[in-house]
């Protein structure tokens, strides 16, 4: 008997679900994948490289067209938002946002890839103010940027996007104000030390960052922004930009009765079926920004919406799905970005981190090089580790530098993934010769100069 696949959400996480039961099932499976959106299977990181020039075409985001899933034997709705959902009757209703109407269909399988959506102030509903999440949304920074005269830039959050984004419209030639309500930029991301480091190399850039800023209201002229409004006084503002961070997209999902853990997003088991007060319910699957998983560190619920998830995640459910065995075991947090010149990595925990979640550590910070001193281009980077006290054991680390330097950091992601201690990593074979590393790799001597602090 044929099986029949619903996906609510046309990007990583509901796409990889759909195409792997596909690659099981064949034929026996009947797929249709609601997507609000225009696009499918599009990479949301790459937006602010496609602003700020980087990437030349919006296209090339795109890693597979609905064209190409339909050719699959997937059948994409594009421009159809699920408005409800009745797990009695096993039935979705979607709105088709351009043609009109509702549209019901029945369901085996539901998967739940909705993503996560912008944290939006009240205030901050006005044209000429974007969030960044979808691409849609880029495209409609990018049509705002191209249609209107834009001089001045305002970016309010330090996190991730704020600092990608700040960079990219530095690129366009704009003005650039970065907004932190924080004591420094990326504060959930690295240690106050390592913060300190990005704080200098953002403003070595031309950008005015503005940290403990506080943003009460934005200022209207000829209906769209044209300030932002501060207790120092208004900023000007052509373009506003929101970093805020994101929440999961779970709204619908809570209206159905299903259960939320404590970040907002659903409970799912390892195997990514969405877990209900009784256990798992049957047919009901979940994956992506609109989940919440284990620290594989803190063995704590957390939400960690980054497409590499989302796409292992899908994985997973689709192999389920289609009659095999996966599962998802948690994350360790691993996240790299760059702040124009500077690479910022890190994984595991925090000091924050590790000190709210029992830990008692030492830490060790060091300055090294990425290639041997002596060879051309090498460049300076700071790496720190966490280790905890008792065992030893890794718990995190960070690594601020310049070119070769972030993609260090999946090594220790590697370290902390198979619960390494800092004394066994000073042994580690790593690759070395003058163009590629020091003879003593940073990682080396930064697992060295733990284990001595312990």
């Amino acid at each position: 008997m044929t099986t029949k696949l619903v996906v609510i959400g046309g990007d990583a996480a509901g796409m990889s679900a759909a195409s792997q039961a596909r690659k099981l099932l064949k034929d026996d499976l009947d797929a249709v994948v609601f997507e609000r959106g225009h696009f499918t299977s599009y990479s949301a990181c790459g937006i602010p490289y496609w602003i700020g020039g980087a990437v030349a075409e919006r296209d090339s985001l795109v890693a597979r067209t609905p064209e190409q899933h339909r050719a699959n034997g997937l059948d994409v709705r594009l421009r159809h938002e699920v408005v409800g959902l009745d797990l009695d009757r096993r039935e979705v209703v979607a709105h088709d946002l351009e043609g009109g109407g509702e549209v019901r269909e029945g369901f085996d399988h539901l998967m739940y890839a909705t993503g996560a959506v912008p944290k939006t102030p009240p205030w901050a509903l006005a044209p000429g103010v974007f969030g960044v999440q979808t691409l849609d949304d880029g495209d409609a920074i990018h049509r705002w940027l191209s249609t209107h005269e834009a001089h001045h830039a305002v970016v309010i959050g330090g996190g991730y996007i704020g600092v990608e984004m700040a960079e990219a419209m530095v690129q366009r030639g704009l003005e650039v104000t970065l907004l932190e309500k924080s004591p420094q930029p990326m504060k959930a991301t690295v240690d106050p030390d390592m913060g300190a480091l990005v704080h200098d190399a953002i403003e070595k850039q031309g950008i005015d960052v503005r940290t403990d800023a506080h943003v009460s209201g934005l200022a209207l002229r000829d209906g769209r922004v044209r300030g932002v409004v501060t207790p120092e006084g208004t900023l000007p503002a052509d373009i506003v930009v929101l970093g805020l961070g994101v929440r999961p997209n779970t709204d619908l999902a809570a209206r159905a009765g299903l259960p939320l853990g404590v970040t907002g997003g659903l409970m799912t088991d390892l195997r990514m079926r969405v877990r209900g007060e009784d256990g798992p319910l049957d047919g009901i699957w979940a994956a992506g920004d609109c989940v919440q998983t284990i620290h594989r560190v803190s063995k704590r619920p957390v939400h960690v919406p980054l497409g590499t998830h989302a796409n292992k995640q899908g994985r997973v459910a689709g192999i389920n799905i289609g009659g095999g065995y996966a599962t998802f075991p948690g994350v360790i947090g691993t996240a790299v970005t760059k702040v124009c010149e500077l690479e910022v990595a890190r994984t595991g925990l925090s000091s924050a981190e590790a000190s709210s979640a029992g830990y008692a550590f030492v830490t060790a910070s060091v300055e090294s090089t990425s290639r041997a001193g002596y060879y051309p281009g090498a460049a300076p980077m700071t790496i720190k580790l966490i280790a905890e006290k008792r065992t030893g054991l890794l718990l995190g680390a960070q690594i601020v530098g310049r070119s070769e330097a972030a993609k260090r950091i999946d090594a220790l992601a590697i370290a902390v993934w198979n619960r390494m201690t800092v004394e066994e990593m000073t042994a580690l074979d790593l690759g070395y010769a003058p163009p590629f590393a020091p003879v003593w790799d940073p990682v080396l001597i930064a697992a060295r100069k733990a284990a001595d602090a312990l």
